[in-house]
Protein backbone atom coordinates (compact mmCIF):
# COMPACT_ATOMS: atom_id res chain seq x y z
CA UNK A 1 0.00 0.00 0.00
CA UNK A 2 2.85 2.39 0.76
CA UNK A 3 3.96 2.10 -2.86
CA UNK A 4 0.58 3.45 -3.94
CA UNK A 5 0.94 6.73 -2.07
CA UNK A 6 1.53 10.00 -3.83
CA UNK A 7 4.84 11.77 -3.38
CA UNK A 8 3.11 14.46 -1.35
CA UNK A 9 1.53 11.90 0.99
CA UNK A 10 4.93 10.22 1.43
CA UNK A 11 6.45 13.54 2.51
CA UNK A 12 3.73 14.17 5.09
CA UNK A 13 3.91 10.63 6.45
CA UNK A 14 7.71 10.80 6.63
CA UNK A 15 7.43 14.05 8.59
CA UNK A 16 5.01 12.40 11.02
CA UNK A 17 7.46 9.50 11.40
CA UNK A 18 10.14 12.05 12.31
CA UNK A 19 7.91 13.44 15.06
CA UNK A 20 7.45 9.93 16.47
CA UNK A 21 11.21 9.37 16.32
CA UNK A 22 12.09 12.37 18.52
CA UNK A 23 14.09 10.93 21.43
CA UNK A 24 13.00 13.31 24.16
CA UNK A 25 9.42 12.45 25.23
CA UNK A 26 8.61 16.06 26.10
CA UNK A 27 9.85 17.41 22.77
CA UNK A 28 8.01 14.56 21.02
CA UNK A 29 4.78 15.45 22.86
CA UNK A 30 5.16 19.16 22.05
CA UNK A 31 5.68 18.36 18.36
CA UNK A 32 2.70 15.99 18.42
CA UNK A 33 0.55 18.73 19.99
CA UNK A 34 1.59 21.19 17.30
CA UNK A 35 0.77 18.70 14.54
CA UNK A 36 -2.62 17.87 16.05
CA UNK A 37 -3.50 21.56 16.47
CA UNK A 38 -2.68 22.21 12.83
CA UNK A 39 -4.60 19.13 11.70
CA UNK A 40 -7.69 20.27 13.59
CA UNK A 41 -7.68 23.45 11.49
CA UNK A 42 -6.69 21.72 8.25
CA UNK A 43 -8.97 18.64 8.34
CA UNK A 44 -12.12 20.45 7.14
CA UNK A 45 -10.21 21.87 4.16
CA UNK A 46 -8.85 18.44 3.27
CA UNK A 47 -12.35 16.91 3.45
CA UNK A 48 -13.63 19.72 1.21
CA UNK A 49 -10.98 18.82 -1.38
CA UNK A 50 -12.30 15.26 -1.37
CA UNK A 51 -15.91 16.43 -1.64
CA UNK A 52 -15.16 18.72 -4.57
CA UNK A 53 -13.43 15.89 -6.44
CA UNK A 54 -16.39 13.58 -5.82
CA UNK A 55 -18.87 16.27 -6.89
CA UNK A 56 -16.89 16.91 -10.09
CA UNK A 57 -16.84 13.22 -11.02
CA UNK A 58 -20.55 12.83 -10.25
CA UNK A 59 -21.28 15.91 -12.43
CA UNK A 60 -19.67 14.32 -15.50
CA UNK A 61 -21.94 13.10 -18.28
CA UNK A 62 -22.50 10.26 -17.61
CA UNK A 63 -21.73 10.49 -13.89
CA UNK A 64 -18.81 8.40 -12.67
CA UNK A 65 -20.05 5.53 -10.50
CA UNK A 66 -19.43 5.57 -6.78
CA UNK A 67 -17.34 2.39 -7.12
CA UNK A 68 -15.08 4.00 -9.73
CA UNK A 69 -14.75 7.15 -7.62
CA UNK A 70 -13.86 5.04 -4.58
CA UNK A 71 -11.17 3.19 -6.55
CA UNK A 72 -9.75 6.40 -8.01
CA UNK A 73 -9.65 8.23 -4.65
CA UNK A 74 -8.52 5.13 -2.72
CA UNK A 75 -11.53 5.31 -0.43
CA UNK A 76 -14.21 2.83 0.50
CA UNK A 77 -17.53 2.96 -1.31
CA UNK A 78 -19.26 3.99 1.92
CA UNK A 79 -16.75 6.77 2.53
CA UNK A 80 -17.40 8.24 -0.93
CA UNK A 81 -21.15 8.16 -0.38
CA UNK A 82 -20.81 9.69 3.09
CA UNK A 83 -18.51 12.46 1.86
CA UNK A 84 -20.93 13.33 -0.93
CA UNK A 85 -23.81 13.44 1.56
CA UNK A 86 -21.77 15.62 3.87
CA UNK A 87 -21.45 12.95 6.53
CA UNK A 88 -18.17 11.74 7.83
CA UNK A 89 -17.30 9.09 10.35
CA UNK A 90 -14.66 10.63 12.58
CA UNK A 91 -15.57 14.22 11.78
CA UNK A 92 -19.25 14.08 12.61
CA UNK A 93 -22.49 12.96 11.11
CA UNK A 94 -24.23 16.21 10.30
CA UNK A 95 -25.05 16.79 6.63
CA UNK A 96 -23.10 19.59 5.05
CA UNK A 97 -24.99 22.77 4.36
CA UNK A 98 -25.28 24.08 0.85
CA UNK A 99 -23.15 27.12 0.22
CA UNK A 100 -24.58 30.19 -1.49
CA UNK A 101 -22.95 29.18 -4.78
CA UNK A 102 -24.52 25.71 -4.85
Amino acid sequence: MAEDRTEEAHRVIDALDQVEAIDDPIERAVAASEVLADYKDRAPRLRELQRKAIDAMRAEDPPVSYRKIAARLKLSLGAVQNIERGHGGAWGTKPRTKSAEE
